[in-house]
């Protein structure tokens, strides 16, 4: 059985480091009908580039068109549908029966999922959904690991799960406090994150009322287990740096699962890993049950930003054993670092010199994205990721 990563981007340097870094598919949204409104998204030629660049590693892309439409929303559906399937996209992620409806009288090639917007947390809605011509269901957060097993036993359809990432307070999709607070409209792209909000109640106390992020690494072997096809990481407004990270910690974890290799050591290794690049506390969420205090945030949160991307390998000297980067975040002289990368296992080294764009040896690289250039004793390659060492 193939096993699906599934990886989110925002735009198309990270839909390129995605692929780079282990994931089988990505999921993207253009201009209009996509329920980021606020990522950069993609226009109907990066979707091209994009797409192209993705098939040339065998990998697949899907677009998600799956906001609520209103009616002037479908003034120019079929001519975007029409669009992208003549790019040659992998799927379409959709949600309302407008799209379905638009997708089966224009007779496209292209398959459709049913979004997580659907709140698909039962067989039967599965098999209608089946019937309607969809080839994949995205199972909302809410389901148990006893729903989506009971789901996986009774029907072929493909099904694919979120296993890491934001969740939603409410039933996914199903909110309205967007709306209500800031005029922007949730299942329209235009989610302000209104849970996120610290509420001041005139009391020494602040309140917050939304939910800790999804985090299954522990479950993921057993969520294998049950034959699910796909598996999904939230995040299209996410850095490049944590697109790279949270792809290949998964994909780490799933090849040794497949090859039988898989230890405690690594899962551990790995949710280390996973819990310095986000700044937000994780559960398992619904997986084992119904998630109590311990799911949610009730009186304030701290989010503090991780500076361990310290820069991208541009390029490698062999010769020299030189690597010239592109500085992220403030390193020195006689820092110990580690470097990954697609086709780089994870190395740690000792920074012994920095030279700066004149060739001059500095003690630091302190300024924002600045190409420097440093010693790196083994071979690494363009678009590795240097990264503070995490023990």
């Amino acid at each position: 059985m193939k096993y699906e990563l599934l990886l989110p981007a925002g735009d198309l340097d990270r839909l390129k480091f995605a692929c780079l870094y282990g994931a089988d598919a990505v999921y993207i949204g253009g201009y209009n009908y996509s329920l980021r409104a606020n990522a950069n998204n993609f226009s109907l030629d990066e979707i091209k580039e994009g797409t192209e660049f993705a098939h040339k590693l065998s990998k697949k892309v899907y677009v998600t068109v799956n906001m609520i439409f209103h009616n002037e929303d479908l003034s120019n559906l079929d001519t975007y549908l029409i669009e992208l399937d003549k790019i040659g996209i992998d799927a379409y992620i959709v949600s309302d029966f407008a799209v379905i409806e638009a997708i089966k009288r224009l007779k496209l090639k292209t398959k459709f999922f049913i979004s997580t917007q659907k709140s698909i947390t039962n067989l039967e809605a599965v098999k209608f959904y089946k019937d309607l011509g969809a080839y994949r269901v995205v199972l909302a957060r809410e389901c148990s690991r006893e729903d989506i097993k009971y789901i996986k036993e009774n029907i072929d359809t493909e099904v694919e799960v979120f296993i890491h990432g934001a969740m939603c307070t409410s039933y996914s999709g199903r909110c309205v406090m967007s709306n209500y607070v800031t005029l922007r409209d949730s299942n329209r792209g235009g989610c302000s994150q209104v849970c996120r909000f610290v509420f001041d109640n005139n009391t020494p106390y602040d309140y917050a009322f939304s939910s800790k992020d999804l985090n299954m690494i522990d479950y993921l072997s057993d969520m294998m287990d049950l034959n699910v096809e796909s598996y999904k990481i939230e995040g299209r407004m996410k850095s490049l740096y944590y697109i790279a990270t949270v792809a290949n910690a998964y994909r780490t974890i799933m090849d040794n699962k497949i090859n039988g290799t898989l230890t405690e050591d690594i899962i551990k290794y790995y949710k280390k890993i996973l819990n310095r690049v986000s700044n937000r506390e994780n559960e398992p969420q619904f997986y084992n049950g119904v998630p109590g205090v311990e799911g949610q945030y009730y009186s304030g949160r701290q989010e503090v930003s991780n500076k361990d991307f310290l820069g991208l390998v541009l390029s490698y000297d062999k010769n020299k054993k030189e690597a010239v980067i592109e500085q992220r975040n403030k390193f020195s002289v006689g820092d110990t670092v580690e470097v990954f990368g697609p086709k780089t296992s994870v190395q740690t080294f000792k920074i012994e010199y920095i030279k700066n764009s004149d060739e001059e040896n500095v003690d630091s690289a302190s300024h924002a994205q600045e190409i420097v250039k440093i010693n790196i004793p083994f071979d690494v390659s363009a678009s590795d990721i240097m990264r503070v060492k995490i023990s």
